[in-house]
C-alpha cells in the first residue's frame, strides 16, 4: 500500500510540474480546410487569448514567431492581450502592441477584443494596437472585395452587435469575436466564424471532461470545429492561462484555416 501511494503522490508531482511550468509554454499549430472556391489557395490566422504576463517576453516573441512561420495572408486576432483583472498582472499594453505589430501577412492584421482587454481599459489597449499598425474592429467589417472580414464586440465587456457588424458587407464574410456564445445569433450567410475565450476548458482530465467552461452553452462551442444550422465555427484553445497559471491536457494553439 504504501508503494502504490509513493506512486500516486509521484504522479501528481509530475502531473502538477507539467501543468504549470510545461504545457502552458508548448504552442501547437491546428489546422483546418474550408471549402470555398472563391478563396482557395488563401491562408488565415487566428490567436486568441494571450494573457501575456509581465515576464512573458519571450513567450509573446514566440507566438508572434510561430504566426508569421504559416506565411498567413490574412492574421486575425482574438482578444484578450493582456492578463488578469489588474495591470500589475500584465505586460503593458504598449509594449504587447509593439510586438504585435511585426506580425506579417498579405492582407494585414485585425484584431477584436476579449473581456480581459475591457476589464483593464479597452479603449487604451485599442489605441494602443492601432498605433502599431493593427486595426481593431468592434461591431465593424472590412470589405476586401473576395471577401468581407467583421469583428464582434464582446459579450461581457462590449455590446455585440451583429446587424451593425454586417451592416454593408461583401461576400464570403468571415466574422470573428472573443466569446463563441454569439454564434447562435449569426445569419447564414457568413461562411466562417472565428471566436476563442473558453480555452478548450484550460484543463482537460481523461474520463472527466473540461475543468472550467465559462459558457452559457456548456462544452457546446469548448474548443474544435462545429457545424450548425449551415453555419461553422472554429473555437480556439488560446495561447495563455486564465483563473489558474496552468494547461493540462489541453495545449496552447494557434489556428491555422486553408482554403481550398
Amino acid at each position: 500500500m504504501k508503494i502504490f501511494s509513493y506512486i500516486i503522490v509521484l504522479i501528481f508531482i509530475i502531473s502538477a510540474i507539467w501543468a504549470v511550468f510545461i504545457e502552458p509554454y508548448i504552442l501547437k499549430i491546428t489546422k483546418y480546410s474550408v471549402e470555398n472556391n472563391d478563396l482557395s489557395g488563401m491562408r488565415i490566422v487566428f490567436a486568441s487569448d494571450f494573457h501575456i504576463k509581465t515576464y512573458e517576453m519571450g513567450r509573446l516573441r514566440k507566438i508572434i514567431s510561430e504566426i508569421n512561420n504559416q506565411k498567413p495572408d490574412l492574421i486575425l486576432l482574438g482578444g484578450d492581450y493582456v492578463n488578469g483583472h489588474k495591470p500589475t498582472m500584465s505586460m503593458k499594453s504598449d509594449k504587447i502592441a509593439k510586438e504585435l505589430k511585426t506580425l506579417n501577412s498579405k492582407y494585414g492584421t485585425y484584431a477584436v477584443m476579449g473581456n480581459h482587454d475591457g476589464w483593464q481599459g479597452k479603449y487604451q489597449i485599442i489605441k494602443n494596437l492601432e498605433q502599431n499598425g493593427i486595426t481593431v474592429l468592434e461591431n465593424t467589417n472590412k470589405d476586401f472585395g473576395l471577401f468581407t472580414i467583421a469583428g464582434v464586440e464582446d459579450i461581457q465587456t462590449g455590446n455585440p452587435d451583429i446587424e451593425k457588424t454586417l451592416l454593408g458587407a461583401g461576400k464570403n464574410i468571415i466574422l470573428f469575436t472573443h466569446n463563441p456564445d454569439v454564434f447562435p445569433e449569426i445569419p447564414e450567410n457568413v461562411i466562417l466564424v472565428l471566436a476563442g475565450h473558453l480555452h478548450g476548458g484550460q484543463i482537460k482530465i481523461p474520463g472527466r471532461g473540461n475543468f472550467m467552461i465559462p459558457s452559457k452553452y456548456g462544452n457546446k462551442y469548448v474548443y474544435g470545429e462545429v457545424k450548425e444550422h449551415g453555419k461553422t465555427i472554429f473555437t480556439s484553445k488560446g495561447l495563455g492561462t486564465s483563473i489558474l497559471p496552468v494547461r493540462f491536457n489541453c495545449p496552447p494553439e494557434i489556428v491555422v484555416i486553408d482554403f481550398k
